[in-house]
This record gives C-alpha cells, structure tokens and sequence, in this order.
C-alpha cells in the first residue's frame, strides 16, 4: 500500500509539472505565430508590438523573432536598436554574417566585444535552459524527500546525501547560471574613461555597435571591461543586452 501511494504522488508531481509547462509554452507559442502572422501582413508595427512585449517579459520567442525585430526597427531609421537586436541575435546564434549587417548598420570598419569562445557558448546554453534544469532539480529532490519519508529513513544521517546535493545543485542552478549584463554602445561618439568622473582620463573614442562587459555602475556611469582593462562609459550611451 505505501508503494502505491507512493508511486502515485510521484507521477502526479511529474505530469503535474508538464501539464503546467505545456499550457506556458502553448501560450506563448500562439503570441508568437500571432505576431509572425503580423509581420507576414506587413502590419509591421503591431507585430513589434507583441514582439516586444515577449522579449520584455523574457517569454519564449525565437532568434527569427529577433531578425524581423531587426528588420522592422531599420527600416523605421532606428539602427542603433536595430543593431542591439541583432546583438542579441548574435548570443544565440554567433555568425559573421551578423556582425557584418552591424557594421553597416554603425558605419563601424571594427567592433569590438562580439568573439564568443566555446566555453561562454555552453554557459549560454545553460543559462537558456535555467528553469528547466532548476525545475528537474527540484522534482528531484521533492522525490528523494517523498522517498525518505515512504521508507523511514528519516533518522539516518547517510539517507539525507542525495537530497543535499540536490538542494545544492537547486541552488547552485538557480543563482549562478546568471549571464555576466553586457551592453551595446549606441552614440556616436561615445567617450570611454579611466575613472567615473567627465575629470578622468580619456581611454578612447568610440562610434555605436560595440558590445562590452558591464561590471558595475555608479551614479551616471557603468563601469565596463574594454580590451581586457576596466574602464567607464556613461549610462546614456549603452543600450543594455
């Protein structure tokens, strides 16, 4: 009888979560291929619209979404929101082809920020499929304690090892996987500095469309990394990723 009941909670839990998920992705699914039916008819700024809006509650949406993002937003003369589009395009899927269409789009012979190695992209993949690998944690350990209450276990010290390690890992997953924020410049020109302050010294002069590494901020500045130095930039002149 304990087994019974036991193995009922367990596949209860299970579909319960899938049920759940399901009916998310359904909806945002049906956003999405509304907005793509949108962008079809030409009816280019009501389907930015719903597009933006899924991008700003970071609902599911497709790298194709950030293409037609990209298209809609050049062709209203907006290329610096155009070119951050496409940078965000460019952390799934990194292509030169991408960084070319940035190029023009900035007037930009060089950009800097854009080389992505293999182990960035493998955390970037972790960090896509954050709530999925926390959720198959969780189910986890919410199994391995069902677990060790069914079999009176709950006395021993070794029995509660599993169970953790699965905190960790929950914990570990859901705090860590965080992607370092990391902006585009978008004035032109923009002045990069040594120290928070119009009184510092000047690192260098830059025009719109390179990424960079944001650390820190302060007041009216962020501090940025830029060509392997800390350096500071005004808030203004960088549109956030």
């Amino acid at each position: 009888m304990p087994n019974i009941r036991r193995n009922f909670i367990v596949k209860f839990s299970i579909i319960f979560i899938l049920i759940l998920q399901s009916f998310n992705c359904q909806a945002d699914n049906e956003k999405l291929i509304f907005a793509d039916s949108l962008f079809s008819a030409q009816s280019y700024q009501e389907a930015f619209e719903v597009y933006t809006d899924l991008l700003q509650k970071d609902q599911s949406y497709s790298p194709a979404m950030l293409l037609k993002m990209a298209y809609i937003t050049e062709g209203m003369g907006d290329y610096a929101q155009a070119s951050l589009y496409l940078s965000k395009y460019y952390d799934l899927h990194p292509n030169p082809k991408v960084i070319s269409k940035i190029k023009a789009l900035t007037d930009q012979r060089e950009l800097k920020g854009y080389a992505v190695s293999d182990r960035t992209q493998f955390f970037n993949l972790l960090i896509d499929y954050k709530e999925i690998i926390t959720g198959i944690f969780a189910l986890l350990l919410v199994i391995s304690i069902i677990l060790l209450i069914a079999k009176k276990k709950t006395g021993q010290v070794k029995y509660y090892t599993p169970a953790f390690m699965l905190i960790i890992l929950v914990f570990a997953s859901n705090n860590l996987l965080m992607a370092s924020k990391s902006g585009i410049i978008k004035d032109s020109p923009t002045i990069i500095m040594d120290s928070p302050t119009a009184a510092g010294q000047l690192i260098k002069k830059v025009n719109p469309g390179h990424r960079v590494i944001i650390k820190s901020k302060k007041d009216i500045w962020y501090e940025i990394e830029w060509e392997g130095a800390e350096a500071w930039v005004k808030q203004s002149a960088v549109s956030t990723l």
